[in-house]
């Protein structure tokens, strides 16, 4: 039987069947899924001449008939200028362009919207590939393949295509309501249906939830949906209400149970810095890859007798994270994901040691603290013994980022947000919010600059710069509603003053930055600090402040998990409760107690039957718990800490069990703000 695992690789399997004596164009988003697929690798040994970026400035000689597209956007826009350009510029006779976007869904892109036979969107790009070719006896073949999910770790597979799409805001409701009559404007987002989202975002969910119902489809499975926040609430719909699903559910032999639940219902979880784990630290401090969501770039210098120079961060190509060759190193990366930070460390040391000894390696053990210098003298053991690198390539490149992670400049910084935190929640069981907001007032005082000397030095490895304030205001923000309540008129009054004050110190504070961060970037939309000005800086705050006053209010719809605070009792500190463990608490609570906030979705007629029959007499209702496999999927990212403890949960209620987490993207803290301050939100990029 094929499982929702082994369901990624199944589907790369049919373009690898596609690729024999061709030359490969891949955008980036199916690049990255591939590479957590087996790699490059798997496309050169079914065949495949050459791997190239899918864009207009690639093309291919005489010698190279065979071409094979692989993209994860519509055939629609810029994505048909580059095959046209491709082609054109090439000798093909055969070319194959396959799409994780189904053909429903192109229909719904050509504002088509009723049914038709067979695949006509698919046939005229045929018939458009052959004339690019110059002769309409070549061959030309458009198929749909949903290679849009990544198999990161064993219990985790997460969907580049869909690494932006992030739950609905306050802000957004006012852009939706905008454009509606007065009388139809909706009160609330959890309001907001399927129809009223912008087309680019209509066609995204769609996308997501046709490729979910093509791996339950693949795997035989009849799910439950349940939802948990907006945007989750319309996805399950979604996927309810597909097209395909009906037939599916009726004769698929297997049960599982999905959740949906939106980043929304818990921002304090994913920006905060007291996850103790050791891949979100690797995530956080090492850069990404190039074109990548996920993965990281790890130096293998190490590994070389090369010299630290700048000239050869350019000659010897990256190592990562992503290691799908070698069983020890898929284990370790598993455990790294799952373990406590100190377990995680330990356990790439023991890798490492038992890896030299079995090539016999001539070792110095030491016991105690693990240190990046002990690591790294482990791992130039293998640098002259070529047999033994190749051997165990994966666990050195894992135990090369740990060592960057923990020798790394910034990684006090982490330190420092985690004692802010601990100090701001301890204050907010104290005081009012502005009381506690203004605490972060001091620690915005600018560096660097023409004139640091006059106003401070240069940003200190554990002082906090802009990206770490930013993530210690939306911290603040998303907890503003667990602060002790005052005078309401009182407190709205001091707390716009303190906003203005915030709003000038932080704008101060970017505009005096020798070097824009990736997030200040996306920010202020300006790549050097010499592009930016006072007035986009200002701007560019202003805005933020005003999805930040929403944040306190993402879980006002809830009956009863309303918070994630626990106040201190004098006895006992106060303490943050994670969204998602009082969700899988209600999931596996021995007596099967009904959560109001946990909607099932999959129902239609019957359910409302139900609902109207257990006025009068007992209805048993469909539970997340019911099925022997539980789909978690978290719109809008999921932290490593947080798999250590949906794995922790699920061993300690309902050991046995089998929980699978899908995800649009494994964050970073940073990469929260990110999504959270994008203007383009409501207007994906979908290849228009």
């Amino acid at each position: 039987m094929l499982t929702s695992e082994d369901f990624p690789l199944q589907m790369w399997e049919k373009v690898l069947s596609k690729v024999k004596k061709a030359v490969v164009f891949m955008d980036d988003k199916c690049a990255e899924v591939l590479h957590w697929s087996g790699g490059a690798a798997a496309l050169l040994e079914a065949g495949a001449r050459n791997l190239k970026p899918f864009s207009s400035f690639e093309a291919c000689s005489v010698t190279e008939p065979k071409a094979v597209f692989v993209v994860s956007t519509l055939l629609k826009g810029r994505t048909v200028d580059i095959v046209k350009d491709v082609v054109s510029l090439s000798h093909f006779q055969y070319c194959v362009v396959v799409t994780a976007v189904a053909h429903s869904v192109h229909l719904l892109a050509n504002n088509v919207t009723t049914e038709m036979e067979g695949n006509p969107v698919f046939e005229q790009f045929e018939e458009k590939l052959c004339e690019w070719m110059g002769d309409m006896n070549y061959t030309a073949e458009v198929v749909h393949v949903p290679v849009v999910f990544a198999p990161v770790a064993q219990q985790l597979i997460v969907t580049p295509t869909f690494a932006h799409l992030f739950p609905l805001l306050s802000t957004d409701l006012e852009t939706i309501n905008a454009k509606r009559p007065e009388k139809k404007k909706f009160g609330s987002l959890n309001d907001v249906d399927m129809n009223s989202l912008p087309t680019q975002l209509q066609i995204e969910v769609k996308s997501l939830a046709s490729a979910l119902n093509s791996m339950f489809e693949a795997t035989g499975t009849r799910e439950e949906s349940f939802a948990v926040g907006p945007m989750s609430r319309i996805i399950a719909g979604e996927l309810a209400s597909h097209p395909q699903a009906k037939n599916r559910r009726k004769t698929a032999p297997n049960k599982a149970s999905i959740i949906f639940v939106d980043r929304t219902m818990d921002l304090t979880g994913a920006v905060g810095h007291h996850g103790d784990n050791l891949v979100e630290k690797i995530l956080t401090v090492l850069k990404p890859l190039p074109g990548h969501v996920t993965d990281v770039h790890v130096d293998m210098l190490e590994l070389t007798n090369l010299r630290h120079t700048p000239l050869c961060q350019n000659t010897l190509a990256p190592g990562c994270v992503a290691q799908t060759q070698s069983s020890a190193a898929r284990s370790l990366w598993d455990s790294m994901l799952t373990s406590k930070h100190k377990e995680a460390v330990m356990e790439v040391r023991r890798q490492l040691v038992e890896a030299a000894s079995k090539e016999k390696l001539p070792i110095k053990m030491s016991m105690g603290r693990v240190t990046p210098e002990q690591l790294c003298s482990y791992v130039q053991l293998f640098r002259s013994n070529w047999g033994a690198l190749e051997s165990h390539c994966g666990v050195l490149q894992l135990g090369l980022a740990t060592a960057q992670t923990l020798r790394h400049t910034s990684l006090p910084r982490w330190d420092t947000c985690l004692a802010f935190e601990r100090l701001l929640l301890q204050a907010l069981g104290d005081c009012d919010f502005p009381a506690v907001l203004r605490q972060l007032l001091p620690l915005m005082k600018p560096h660097g600059g023409e004139d640091s000397s006059s106003s401070g030095s240069s940003l200190g490895e554990d002082e906090c710069g802009p990206d770490e304030l930013i993530l210690l205001l939306v911290y603040l923000y998303s907890l503003a509603d667990e602060a002790r309540p005052t005078n309401r008129d009182t407190e709205e009054e001091e707390l716009e003053k303190l906003e203005r004050e915030l709003i000038g110190a932080l704008t101060l504070v970017i505009i005096r930055e020798t070097q824009l961060s990736p997030l200040l970037q996306k920010l202020t939309g300006c790549t050097n600090p010499e592009e930016l000005t006072t007035a986009q800086a200002h701007s560019a705050v202003e805005e933020m402040f005003e999805t930040l006053r929403g944040l306190s209010h993402t879980r006002d719809h809830l009956k009863q998990l309303r918070s994630v605070y626990t106040a201190s009792d004098g006895v006992h500190q106060a303490t943050y409760r994670p969204f998602l463990r009082q969700i899988l608490e209600e999931v596996f609570h021995p007596n099967r107690l009904e959560c109001p906030d946990i909607e099932h979705m999959s129902g239609g007629l019957t359910d409302l039957l139900k609902t109207g029959f257990s006025m009068f007499m007992k209805v048993n209702r469909p539970h997340p718990s019911d099925n022997p496999l539980l789909f978690l999927f978290l719109v809008g990212g999921v932290t490593p800490s947080e798999l250590r403890l949906i794995k922790e949960v699920v061993t300690t209620h309902k050991p046995g069990t089998q929980v699978l987490v899908l995800s649009t993207r494994l964050l970073r803290p940073v990469d929260i703000p990110e999504l959270l301050f994008n203007t383009q939100r409501l207007a994906p990029d979908i290849g228009f």
